[in-house]
């Protein structure tokens, strides 16, 4: 039945004239993908001109809303005037550090964190008492002399737990002090690492435009150390300085008599400093009544511990952390001979013990272990030098 139909041949023009009276629009296929690639093209385009406008135009809104909204901060640096009054004798009154909101200080919350944490670190220390004549042998075989490092201003690294009992039997007062000043100087100089590695990171953290969460963590555990109950920064800033390795070795060598005292030998106390805990040696001189003890610690290193956070901590030495901020800010040396006037408080002699340590860093020129920097052990420890 489908062979008897015939159909028509119809060419291209007729078909379209047939489908448009039918209401059909007809396109080449081509020229509606050129038509869509272009609306594409030009949507792409002003989408990005409205981003690259909106990050051009962001920094300069930024700065302009921090201009009208906060208030301009002005920093004045007086510390060459300071520096002056100091040398007056102007500015040692009480209410000059309480005008500079120097000193907010909650001492049991330094107790607490201090003698906390060195006893912590401290039971875990047991140490070895080494023999005079093996410290010898140990010490030439480093190559480590006090003459090479007043030399070099090299330290190493050499961690001795316990003073030698032969050291009181040194005869040779010269060599006495030597032995006695190769040992505490490492333990003076890692500690005040530690305290400038720290001191690093504050910085670093304070030129930070927003802290993260373990810098605001890092910033808590730093005030709990150093005492300060409210988050003032300049008080922190001046606490968090290193001891010059000559006032330390001084006083060590004042309190312990070189190393031949009851409390550095057998309680490896370096600085004297008292406690009214059950751990301590009671002073065979001390008045009946009286309840202080030294503290006592299982190893040497944990004594300068607790001496470098009593004087960057305790209000009785406030004076001579105003002083070494100062000397900071101006010549960034800080000067052991003068920064000592102010430890009156240190010792119940008071002026007259300031001027016996005077006379000891004089006398052994232990100036010139301020300037010395000890092999570093880590990397941290490199980059400071």
């Amino acid at each position: 039945m489908l062979n008897n139909i015939k159909i028509k041949s119809m060419d291209i023009k007729t078909l379209r004239k047939i489908l448009n009276k039918k209401g059909f629009l007809l396109s080449r296929k081509s020229t509606i993908r050129k038509q869509t690639s272009l609306i594409n093209l030009y949507k792409i385009c002003f989408a990005s001109l409205i981003i690259i406008s909106f990050f051009y135009i962001l920094p300069t809104s930024y700065k302009f809303v921090n201009k009208k909204f906060q208030p301009t901060l002005e920093i004045e640096n007086s510390s060459n005037q300071k520096l002056t009054q100091v040398l007056e004798g102007k500015i040692l009154d009480e209410t000059d550090f309480n005008n500079e909101n120097s000193d907010n200080t909650n001492q049991d919350l330094v107790y607490q964190e201090l003698y906390g944490e060195v006893t912590e670190e401290d039971t875990l220390e047991t140490g070895v008492r080494l023999k005079a004549s093996v410290l010898y042998q140990l010490f030439e075989d480093t190559n480590y002399n006090l003459k090479d490092v007043r030399l070099n201003k090299v330290a190493k690294p050499v961690e001795i737990g316990k003073l030698p009992y032969e050291l009181k039997e040194i005869q040779n007062v010269k060599k006495r002090k030597e032995l006695f000043i190769q040992i505490v100087l490492p333990l003076i100089l890692e500690e005040n690492n530690k305290i400038l590695l720290d001191r690093k990171k504050l910085f670093a953290i304070l030129n930070k435009n927003n802290n993260s969460k373990s810098d605001n963590e890092w910033l808590n555990k730093k005030f709990k150390q150093y005492g300060i109950s409210k988050r003032d920064i300049p008080t922190l800033k001046r606490r968090m300085d290193i001891i010059p390795a000559s006032m330390a070795i001084a006083q060590a060598a004042k309190e312990t008599g070189w190393g031949t005292s009851r409390f550095a030998l057998e309680g490896n106390a370096l600085f004297g400093q008292w406690t009214y805990t059950d751990k301590g040696i009671k002073p065979a001189a001390a008045e009946v009544g009286t309840t202080h003890k030294v503290m006592m610690f299982n190893v040497l290193k944990s004594s300068v511990r607790a001496y470098a956070r009593n004087l960057n901590t305790h209000k009785s030495y406030k004076k001579m952390r105003y002083i070494r901020a100062i000397q900071r800010d101006n010549e960034g040396i800080l000067n052991s001979l003068e920064l000592v006037t102010y430890l009156d408080n240190y010792a119940e002699t008071g002026k007259e013990y300031t001027i016996i340590l005077k006379k000891i860093i004089e006398q052994n020129s232990l100036t010139d272990f301020d300037d010395v920097k000890i092999l570093p052990n880590s990397e941290a420890v490199k980059n400071l030098i």
